[in-house]
C-alpha cells in the first residue's frame, strides 16, 4: 500500500501565469489543460498504479536518431506552419477523428485540453499544422515560457497513420523551439514500466523529474 504522505495531488487554476512564474512550474513536475494546472505522481494505468515521469528534453543535447530522420524524410511532402492557437471547424472535426483511436478515457472536446481564449489564456499558446495538399492531417497546441516550450496536445488524421505524425509535429516544436533559444521541452508525462505513452520517451536527452525537485538523465532511453 501506498504511503499518504508520499502522495502528490495537486491542482489549481489561473486565468494567467507570467512566463517566468510558468517556468517554476514546469520545472517542479506542473502541467495544464486550459486553465486548469495541476501534477500528480500516481496514476492509474490497465488496472494497475503507476508513477508518474514527468518528462523534458534539454534541447542542447537533443540528437534525432535514425528513425526519427526517417520520419521527417516520410513527411517531406507535408507544408507546416506555427502560429497562435486559433481552435476552428476543421481543428474540431480533426479532433473527433482522432479520439475514435482511444478505447478509455475519451476526450468529449478539443476544449477539454485548451482554453476559449487559448492564443493567450492561460499563457501564450500556439499551434503547428501539418497540411497534405491542403487537407490538415495534423496538429499539436504547445505553450511557452521563458526558457522553454510544454506539450498541450496533439492530433492527427487516423488515415494517415504510417507517417508517425505525432512525432514529426513533436520534431518540428522541437526545431521550433531551439531557433527560438529555449532551453526545455517539456513534451508530457509517462508512465514507469511500458504504456501507450512510451512513445514520449523515444528520445534523447530526455530528463525525468523525480518528485523531489530534481531532472535526471532518463537512463535506457530508446533510439
Amino acid at each position: 500500500m501506498l504511503d499518504r504522505a508520499e502522495i502528490i495531488n495537486e491542482e489549481f487554476y489561473s486565468d494567467n501565469i507570467a512566463p517566468a512564474t510558468y517556468d517554476l512550474r514546469l520545472a517542479d513536475g506542473w502541467r495544464h489543460f486550459g486553465k486548469q494546472f495541476f501534477r500528480y505522481n500516481f496514476g492509474i494505468y490497465m488496472n494497475e498504479i503507476r508513477r508518474v515521469l514527468p518528462l523534458r528534453i534539454r534541447l542542447a543535447d537533443f540528437q534525432i536518431s535514425k528513425s526519427q530522420k526517417r520520419t521527417l524524410r516520410r513527411n517531406a511532402d507535408l507544408l507546416t506552419d506555427i502560429a497562435p492557437i486559433a481552435i476552428n471547424r476543421e481543428i474540431e472535426d480533426l479532433f473527433h477523428r482522432h479520439k475514435r483511436r482511444f478505447r478509455f478515457g475519451v476526450p468529449n472536446s478539443v476544449f477539454d485540453f485548451v482554453s476559449h481564449d487559448s492564443a493567450s489564456v492561460p499563457t501564450e499558446g500556439f499551434q503547428i499544422e501539418a497540411r497534405l495538399d491542403g487537407r490538415l492531417v495534423a496538429i499539436s497546441f504547445f505553450d511557452i515560457s521563458c526558457i522553454g516550450v510544454s506539450a498541450i496536445y496533439g492530433c492527427f488524421d487516423p488515415d494517415e497513420t504510417r507517417r508517425s505524425l505525432g512525432i514529426f509535429t513533436m520534431l518540428k516544436i522541437i526545431e521550433h523551439a531551439r531557433t527560438t533559444g529555449k532551453q526545455f521541452y517539456y513534451h508530457g508525462y509517462a508512465y514507469d514500466g511500458e504504456s501507450f505513452y512510451d512513445y514520449k520517451k523515444r528520445f534523447t536527452a530526455i530528463e525525468v523529474f523525480d518528485w523531489s525537485g530534481n531532472w535526471n538523465p532518463m537512463s535506457g532511453q530508446v533510439r
